[in-house]
């Protein structure tokens, strides 16, 4: 199993890091876990044809992890796609892709339609190829080769916002004899334990170093909202995960970085990867 960190960065744009991304790629199958700023271009950075991508998998609905969703789709359809591209996430997602073509969309959709029917190049029907599902937590994408599992994660919850009316997942992926868990955004939680439980890998959320999480605003974060460097650590030696992936990180120096990764040290003794954009990882 190769894992392709294609946006390692958060909301706020960052010249380095691009928006939250994840490609898994399983023999010749590729999935994709969120789909944030600059996902489509990572892609093609990567050399991933976009058209090739199936299925991909939306952890929550924050305008980082999904802002490139609508590209993804576009592209991969306006470049031939033939077999259905399935989209998965939680409640809610049908309902966005579903907006997305039959409005934000719609006028490009039939340009490209009419264009392809007057230049005579064939193209599917957008509306047959793209399947969007609403998923609760179980199994949601299962072949002869891969599984994939799901579960609620805690990510600002503590806040006071429904769980109902705001939900986020994290996922599960068994292929080759191996189990890598994807955290989402999310805090220490029972849906992360049993995602993360004895995997190979987890790349997990980690957004701030001890230091920055020492005002206000820190502290509520890494509460929560995201995970800091001090609870990354308490989470993967809990789980007893073989190795930690982190990503989701904030802007900061590269020597902010490796402090980091040295509070993370403290309480887990693991493999510890801080991710970057276009890092290819086996597992």
């Amino acid at each position: 199993m190769k894992l392709i960190l294609l946006g390692t960065g958060g909301p706020k744009p960052d010249p380095n890091r691009q928006g939250p991304c994840l490609a898994i790629q399983i023999a010749d199958q590729v999935i994709l876990f969120d789909a944030g700023r600059g996902a489509g271009t990572q892609l093609a950075r990567a050399g991933i044809p976009v058209e090739t991508v199936n299925p991909i998998c939306i952890t929550h609905h924050h305008y980082d992890h999904i802002g490139n969703l609508g590209d993804i789709i576009l592209s991969s359809w306006n470049l031939g796609r033939k077999d259905p591209l399935l989209i998965f996430g939680p409640d809610g997602t049908a309902g966005m892709v579903n907006v997305l073509l039959g409005q934000v969309y719609n006028k490009d959709i039939n340009f490209r339609m009419i264009e392809a029917g007057s230049s005579g190049v064939a193209l599917t029907d957008i509306g047959t190829l793209v399947r969007a599902e609403d998923v609760q937590p179980g199994t949601v994408y299962e072949n002869d080769r891969v599984k994939i599992v799901c579960d609620y994660v805690r990510h600002g919850h503590g806040l006071g916002i429904s769980p109902k009316i705001w939900q986020c997942l994290g996922y599960r992926i068994e292929a080759e004899g191996k189990t890598v868990a994807v955290s989402g955004d999310s805090v220490d939680c029972q849906g992360l334990d049993a995602l993360a439980r004895d995997s190979d890998a987890l790349v997990l959320s980690c957004y701030l170093s001890a230091g920055e999480m020492a005002d206000r605003e820190g502290k509520l974060i890494s509460e929560h909202i995201l995970t800091g460097s001090l609870q990354a650590g308490e989470i993967a030696r809990k789980v007893n995960t073989g190795k930690l992936i982190l990503t989701h990180i904030r802007e900061k120096s590269d020597a902010l970085l490796e402090e980091m990764a040295g509070e993370i040290r403290i309480g887990y003794g693991g493999d510890i990867i801080v991710g970057r954009d276009l890092l290819v990882i086996e597992v």
